[in-house]
């Protein structure tokens, strides 16, 4: 080797803000990099300054996080007094009084090396009308309210075909990770920020300065500070992307209640006319929100919405919220690397908010930089982040694409707004033959854009001519084994509160009055 010296490690990393993001991030550095000669993980956050912590719904994806920081999944669902989640079911998105539910997981099986859409498009054209969502093991246990954890050692079984989630309290969820975090390590600094200190040359940020005229130096900052983006976009001033025009919703109110109704391991979502309202049952309470366009309908109005459509007596009071669609044009900039809101949002339709700061770490980790910071990782970085953000937004839009509503301005809009190319082109290829592909390695999987455009009325034209190698008689008889063997599989399954006292999750009965 020739030349200067290799550039030093990073020693020190400073994580500017706390809530699911930070702590999230601090735990996954401790147990990967805790290791490392030196190594200091400092996370300054304030008390004074709130998180947004209606984040509890997640997609499967969080499994595999669980997995690294090796937690306890009993003593994680205990702690966050979390329940399940099999998928999210969409009640009057098409149009009012129809639902389907998207799913975790597969549809079906694949037969004669094509994939299963096909021959379930057949057997619609020769006499069998049963809806998609009776062929996932998903979709009919979580309206059952049954779950039971995959069987990964039983390739026979609709079990091996299960994928799930979890719904939590987002704002225990971060209590958890802390002292995870701490017990690894991490030292947290309790003060608000009143500066940010960079080098005067290269821009780099150096230190931050507290209200007591502490100076935190670091190295590596990671800026988990939310809507603000105190780092990226205030100090660094990267510009933002908006979105605004594809996702018009710009505002949320959110509020929990008391237990009500039927708490099956899904999340909801039910179309408004001016946007939404979620509802994720979770074992002491429900979380209840409105996301909402401000062009179309008033925070009043909507927040009298939400509360008129919960299923128990509201626990606080509603927690209003403003937004804006779409992403910080880099990430990382210099040494900066923001994750959660401070890099970007998209409205929690399908539960990515969570997933967004996981897959967000696990590209740091990938990449994680020297002193040198050499630009080729942080364009890699910068790159991979704006494409899954892009990805995220076409599955978004889709929902709001194809709808059958014209009861409101807000859906008259959506309707009729111009799809992204991406988007286009992915309902064109679906509506002429049922094919599905997947670019790029992108979030969503073929059986989730399959869902979505099925239950949302897009209905394609033809199928894949393989499916004809079955006849008639035969298409119907193997899609009705289907049905049978999800149904009986579903109907031995415990009831997810059984499950929850099975496993060690459930909480103690004294909780469920505690908010």
């Amino acid at each position: 080797m020739t030349g200067a010296s290799a550039p030093k490690p990073v020693t020190k990393i400073v994580i500017v803000g706390g809530g699911t993001a930070g702590w999230m991030t601090a735990a996954a550095l401790t147990r990967v990099l805790g290791g490392m000669p030196g190594l200091s993980i400092t996370l300054v956050e304030s008390d004074a300054i709130g998180t947004v912590g209606v984040g509890e719904a997640t997609i499967p994806q969080i499994i595999g996080f669980n997995r690294l920081l090796g937690l306890d999944e009993a003593q994680f669902m205990r702690e966050t007094r979390a329940t399940y989640k099999l998928g999210i079911e969409f009640v009057d998105w098409l149009r009012p009084g129809h639902a389907y539910v998207h799913p975790f997981g597969s549809f079906g099986i694949d037969m004669l090396g094509i994939e299963f859409q096909h021959f379930w498009l057949r057997g619609q054209q020769v006499g069998d009308t049963s809806p998609i969502d009776d062929y996932s093991i998903a979709a009919v246990a979580g309206k059952s309210g049954r779950f039971a954890w995959p069987r990964a050692d039983n390739p026979k079984s609709p079990l091996s075909k299960l994928s799930y989630a979890f719904q939590f309290d987002a704002g225990r969820y971060a209590k958890f990770l802390r002292a995870f975090a701490e017990n690894g390590g991490a030292n947290r600094i309790e003060g608000r920020i009143t500066e940010v200190l960079q080098d005067g040359e290269s821009g780099f940020v150096t230190a931050l300065r507290l209200e007591d005229e502490r100076e935190i130096a670091g190295e590596l900052f990671i800026d988990c500070s939310g809507f603000r983006s105190l780092l990226l976009g205030q100090t660094l001033g990267v510009p933002f992307t908006d979105w605004s025009k594809w996702l018009p919703c710009d505002s949320a109110v959110a509020v929990p209640c008391e237990l009500g109704g039927r708490n099956e391991p899904l999340t909801r979502s039910t179309a408004r006319p001016a946007g939404w309202q979620w509802r994720i049952p979770l074992q002491h309470r429900i979380g209840n929100g409105h996301v909402f366009s401000s062009a179309h309908i008033d925070r009043g109005a909507a927040t009298d919405l939400l509360l008129a459509n919960l299923d128990g007596k509201p626990l606080a009071d509603p927690n209003q919220l403003a937004f804006k669609a779409g992403h910080r044009a880099r990430a990382w900039d210099k040494n900066v690397v923001a994750l959660g809101l401070a890099s970007g949002f998209l409205e929690p339709l399908e539960s990515t908010s969570i997933h967004l700061v996981q897959s967000g770490i696990a590209r740091l980790l990938a990449l994680f930089p020297d002193t040198g910071f050499s630009a080729v990782e942080r364009d890699r970085f910068n790159t991979d982040t704006s494409r899954e953000y892009l990805n995220i937004r076409d599955f978004l839009v889709l929902h709001y694409r194809a709808s059958e509503r014209d009861d409101s301005e807000f859906w008259r809009y959506c309707r009729n707004l111009e799809a992204p190319d991406g988007l286009v082109e992915k309902i064109d290829m679906f509506r002429s033959s049922g094919r599905i592909f997947r670019e790029n390695n992108e979030l969503f999987t073929e059986a989730s854009w399959l869902s979505v455009m099925l239950s949302q009325g897009i209905t394609p034209q033809g199928y894949h001519p393989a499916a004809h190698m079955l006849d008639d008689a035969e298409t119907r008889t193997r899609l009705a084994h289907i049905r049978d063997v999800i149904r009986n599989t579903v109907d031995q399954l415990p009831s997810q509160a059984e499950f929850l006292r099975q496993s060690g999750g459930a909480i103690a009965a004294e909780e469920y009055l505690t908010a």
